[in-house]
């Protein structure tokens, strides 16, 4: 499996439902809590392109987008292929 990173807050839905579907998907991936760390998500804004919402998604260094995006991804049969070492 790749490196997969996730930029999240606590209490935002779409992180939640994010991290569910790589759990379901097994997928092991790294968490950063950006809620209450401004250089945290500074970091973050700059890897994705100045977006500022959560989640934001990596594999491999690569920004994927927000939880709509891995969702579509899933959804278009791409995500398993995107995954896969």
């Amino acid at each position: 499996m790749k490196r997969v990173e996730i930029y999240t807050t606590r209490t935002c839905p779409y992180c939640i439902a994010a991290k569910r579907l790589l759990d379901q998907k097994g997928v092991a991936y790294e968490e950063t809590d950006v809620g209450a760390n401004p250089i945290l998500r500074q970091e973050m804004m700059q890897r994705a392109n100045g977006r500022r919402t959560v989640p934001q998604i990596f594999v491999d260094g690569q920004g994927i987008g927000g939880c709509d995006d891995l969702h579509a991804l899933d959804h278009q049969g791409k995500l398993d292929q995107l995954l896969a070492s």
